[in-house]
């Protein structure tokens, strides 16, 4: 391989006088964008999370039951005993209502007015059916949610006029519809 040598000073005078009577070529078909500065985002507050002491033990003890957190709502509303039932599949509804194959539109004022006239008539458990939904056609990078009826049902029995009214929500158990059905335990009429 050739090795490469220095201009003389003479050479590069001639080529700096050259050089600025010259506009590059990339320059004739990709003009220069103006120059734009962008400021770095602020640095973000690091708040280092709350050291929790270890408490001793000894060797087989049992380990002591965490402190609840006062800002995290208490999970299990109603009895107990009731609940393991429920969650098994023991306790049988006393109504249900089949949301299938209705638009939100439909569902809502029906599942308001179920809801309502099963707490009217005294009923503890009823069952809310709303299947598991189609599976969604996955476009781009982002999954279509399935089972419409299934992510809004949960969000209309916290909501008014419904959420005076139920103790508890929970998933039902296979034997009455698993994943595409829900348990609500209505609180007792007064």
């Amino acid at each position: 391989m050739a090795r490469r040598r220095g201009l003389r000073p003479e050479e590069e005078a001639l080529w700096k006088v050259v050089a600025r009577t010259t506009t590059p070529m990339h320059a004739q078909i990709y003009p220069r964008k103006p120059e734009v500065t962008v400021e770095p985002p602020p640095t973000p507050v690091v708040i280092p999370p709350a050291h929790t002491p270890i408490m001793p033990f000894r060797l087989g003890e049992r380990p002591a039951a965490p402190k609840p957190q006062t800002a995290a709502p208490s999970s299990l509303q109603m009895d107990a005993k009731a609940f393991a039932k429920l969650t098994r599949g023991r306790l049988a509804p006393d109504a249900r209502i089949d949301l299938h194959g209705m638009t939100l539109a439909e569902a809502h004022p029906e599942l308001i007015r179920f809801l309502l006239n099963a707490h009217a008539a005294g009923l503890r458990l009823v069952l809310v059916i709303t299947g598991k939904g189609k599976p969604g056609q996955n476009i781009g990078h982002f999954p279509q949610r399935s089972g419409v009826l299934r992510q809004q049902v949960p969000h209309w029995l916290r909501q008014p006029p419904l959420g005076p009214a139920i103790l508890q929500v929970t998933e039902a158990h296979l034997r009455h519809g698993g994943s595409g059905a829900f348990y609500v335990y209505l609180r007792r009429s007064r």
